[in-house]
């Protein structure tokens, strides 16, 4: 592993499943379905890097517009992935939380998501934070509406202490996959500070060593944080 200075959380744009899948000349539900499982051996290596942390982005608010047939077999991932971060991942000490508009999915989807957190909620060895159906404009125009709605001073802290994302620290790094340089409406107040990597591999095809690449990189960079 590589040599780094201390990581609290990292953020990824899992990005790059349909493109992986078209180059291999497979279905575009197929790539979706890699990048899942790439998603759980992910989830692992970020624990053994001893990184408390790792916030990915795999549904945006404007996903919803895709064909019908890949949003309903993307729902189908879902709750699987859902039920699979409770159990497998569960058991192996990672602690999993949703963040995005959890209203917009069906009721049982909901219900996976309630009943993963609770049955995670004392995992201590690392959080994964699942944005679906996320969206930062979003996140902030509902917490400006909830602070507004609560009476209170709209300042940095209250709106903040009303993201979906509150308890979550700041990604001290994103990554983003398959070579698109821009956030994509992610975390866009969090990743303010954010030290940003962008690399060509589509999201299957991230593995462990282009992992530590990017922290050995991380570890010489010099994050003055606007000073």
């Amino acid at each position: 592993m590589p040599k780094t200075k201390p990581i609290e959380c990292i953020g990824i744009i899992l990005d790059g499943n349909r493109r992986w899948a078209k180059a291999k000349g497979l279905p575009t539900l197929e790539g979706h379905r890699r990048g899942f499982e790439n998603l759980k051996a992910a989830a692992r290596w970020v624990r053994d890097r001893n990184i408390p942390h790792l916030v990915v982005f795999a549904f945006s608010t404007e996903n919803w517009k895709r064909s019908s047939e890949e949003v309903e077999y993307l729902m189908d991932i879902f709750r699987n992935a859902i039920k699979e971060s409770g159990e497998e991942l569960g058991r192996e000490g990672i602690r999993t939380r949703f963040i995005g508009q959890r209203e917009r999915f069906s009721d049982d989807i909901q219900k996976g998501m309630e009943e993963t957190e609770a049955k995670t909620a004392l995992n201590t060895r690392m959080t994964l934070w699942i944005c679906l159906s996320y969206g930062a404009r979003a996140e902030i125009t509902e917490a400006a509406k909830a602070v507004a709605h609560a009476g209170g001073d709209i300042t940095e802290e209250s709106l903040r202490s009303h993201f979906w994302s509150a308890d979550m620290p700041d990604p001290d790094l994103i990554i983003r996959t398959s070579g698109e340089k821009r956030l994509s409406n992610f975390l866009l107040w969090q990743a303010a500070y954010s030290e940003l990597f962008f690399i060509k591999p589509h999201w299957p095809d991230f593995d462990e060593r282009a992992l530590d690449g990017i922290l050995a990189e991380y570890a010489e960079r010099e994050r003055r944080m606007g000073k």
